[in-house]
């Protein structure tokens, strides 16, 4: 079997390491869907050739990086981007008592459009390369606090339009994951404080002058590839930007 590993097979990384790259490519090639069962860790075993020891490590892994999720007496599963996920995972803006919303999204443009020098580091394509741009504006308890601009590769989301963004059931993550086989993962986030472009001042309403949270945002599925370029501009008058790193591995 291809998938067949031992102790003694030339690799550089550990044995437990080899299984859990097999099992990630496996996930990028769509072997199991969002939300569905792996084999379970005897299986995987025998399929390998390894321990159940080797197998468990590497799962520990994969659930760690919130790729895997175990379920108690029923199995593991590939992650799914619930809208729970997504509040503790991937959305850090909070009230400054602490309190936690999802946010109610206005979708205010959809495009498609060339791309510039800023997207080739960031999505690791050319120049030129069709992109799709969205700005959202994100509300909490009914006021305006997060404008986003959001830029993904045409080619990654083929069908994507303006009517299946907007009337897309749950998260953009979710959408992705649903739609297009697309998992993230992973993301990294800039964080600075600037003042807004006029328009976006505007639109959260503050002063042109009044200073407001910029993050960059880049998401990765796997293999560490890129998929999302996304500038968010956060009103931080009634909100700050909470990361509880502790918290969120343990879940």
């Amino acid at each position: 079997m291809a998938n067949t590993l031992a102790a003694g097979s030339l690799t550089f990384n550990p044995l437990y390491k080899e299984v859990k790259i097999r099992i990630t490519r496996s996930l990028a090639a769509g072997k199991w869907k969002s939300g569905e069962a792996i084999p379970s860790e005897s299986r995987l075993a025998e399929q390998f050739n390894v321990s159940i020891g080797t197998i468990r490590k590497a799962i520990d892994e994969l659930v760690a990086e919130r790729i895997l999720l175990r379920q108690q007496g029923r199995g593991t599963f590939v992650a799914t981007h619930t809208e729970d996920r997504t509040l503790f995972y991937f959305f850090h803006i909070v009230g400054k008592d602490g309190s936690r919303e999802l946010p109610v999204s206005e979708m205010l443009s959809f495009d498609k459009r060339k791309a510039d020098s800023r997207y080739e580091a960031s999505l690791s394509i050319a120049r030129g390369t069709k992109i799709f741009h969205i700005q959202n504006l994100l509300k909490l308890a009914g006021a305006p606090v997060l404008f986003d601009e959001i830029t993904v590769p045409a080619a990654l989301f083929p069908d994507l339009d303006e009517e299946i963004f907007a009337q897309r059931d749950g998260t953009i993550y979710g959408l992705y994951q649903a739609r297009y086989g697309i998992n993230v993962i992973r993301i990294i986030e800039r964080l600075s404080a600037a003042s807004p472009p006029p328009p976006v001042a505007a639109l959260l309403g503050l002063r042109v002058t009044a200073p407001a949270l910029m993050i960059r945002r880049v998401a990765y599925t796997y293999n560490d590839t890129p998929v999302e370029h996304r500038v968010s501009w956060v009103s931080t008058e009634h909100h700050e930007y909470l990361s509880d790193l502790w918290k969120n591995e343990a879940r």
